[in-house]
């Protein structure tokens, strides 16, 4: 794990009973984390991921986005404990979203201070929201007064250009009634790539009144381990991208046993076929199920065969991308 300036200890080991004090929660990522592939995500790979999030909730000519408010109330759902993330600019877009997740069931909220996406943060959404303190307080006064019946947490990064940005969001954070608070410890000019910035996370850590759960480029078990060994104040990990490369990463570390790739590409296998049949049986035509299987090989390209992996990118009709995928995996039914 890349992490500039920090000594991991390699040979850590948690015993089970130390590793039940921390969650890992799946991080939500636009166009995979939705409802099918939550509920057969924990139907194979068990209650290792503790909270799934849904993809950002956004406010789109004036109301919530329909197919958010869809993902909400799908019948898949109920297998899992599912948090809504939300993303917004202002009070209003924050009251609209918060009584759209009130109304549909769900008690807990998760506002998305940590987008990186440049036309997101332009608009004052996401990552740019930790400029925008007067935003912050109001919404730390509406929480407290409107919605008391809710619990929030955050996912936030450091800043927008500067890793040290983060001090005066922190501050009203720590005003209002939160959970948690999910850190990655990248600017969102990083995005997802460049130097993680430790330090900082350190510094989070101590300053945060809240339990502070870590995130970024968490892609296999000793990731994990380094991070809890090195910080073993942290409430627990969330993983995004993570659980898309290598889907049994939080069962592995749950149970301290790592999988053999063979274990791993036939779970994926389960996976991948729970999914694609239910889209299968639920969309209409080839271009429909290609549009949302393609996405799902997109973090699983190292650890396939090249040539598999283009036709898979390639498939024109529903026969050769199941060829493809044939060359990949392997259906243990």
């Amino acid at each position: 794990m890349p992490i500039a300036g920090v000594y991991f200890f390699t040979n850590f080991a948690i015993d089970m009973e130390e590793k039940n004090k921390y969650l890992i929660y799946s991080a939500p990522v636009q166009g995979l984390t939705e409802p099918v592939w939550r509920h057969f995500h924990n139907k194979i790979y068990g209650d290792a991921v503790s909270v799934y999030h849904t993809p950002f909730m956004r406010v789109e000519r004036g109301e919530v986005r329909r197919r958010d408010a869809r993902d909400l109330r799908s019948d898949l759902n109920s297998t899992v404990t599912l948090v809504p993330q939300i993303i917004f600019r202002d009070l209003t877009e924050f009251r609209m979203l918060c009584d759209e997740i009130r109304h549909s069931g769900y008690r807990s909220v998760d506002m998305n201070m940590g987008c990186p996406y440049p036309p997101q943060v332009h608009h004052g959404r996401g990552a740019g929201l930790l400029l925008n303190t007067g935003v912050l307080k109001e919404v730390a006064s509406v929480i407290k007064e409107e919605y008391r019946d809710l619990t929030f947490s955050v996912k936030m990064r450091l800043g927008i250009n500067c890793p040290d940005a983060w001090h005066e969001a922190m501050a009203v954070m720590n005003t209002m009634p939160l959970h948690h608070v999910t850190v990655h410890p990248r600017t969102a000019r990083q995005q997802y790539s460049g130097e993680l910035f430790m330090d900082e996370f350190g510094k989070i850590l101590l300053a945060s009144s809240h339990p502070v759960i870590y995130n970024g480029d968490l892609t296999a078990p000793e990731h994990i381990d380094d991070v809890i060994s090195h910080y073993p104040d942290v409430a627990g990990v969330m993983i995004g991208r993570g659980l898309f490369s290598r889907p049994s990463l939080a069962e592995e570390w749950h149970s301290g046993m790592e999988w053999d790739v063979d274990r791993q590409m036939k779970a994926f296998g389960r996976l991948h076929e729970s999914v694609y049949r239910h889209y299968c049986d639920t969309l209409c035509g080839d271009a429909q199920i290609l549009g949302k299987m393609k996405p799902f090989w997109e973090y699983m390209a190292p650890n396939i065969d090249r040539k598999a992996y283009k036709d898979i990118k390639k498939a024109s009709s529903l026969r050769k991308y199941d060829d493809a995928v044939g060359r990949c995996v392997r259906i243990n039914h």
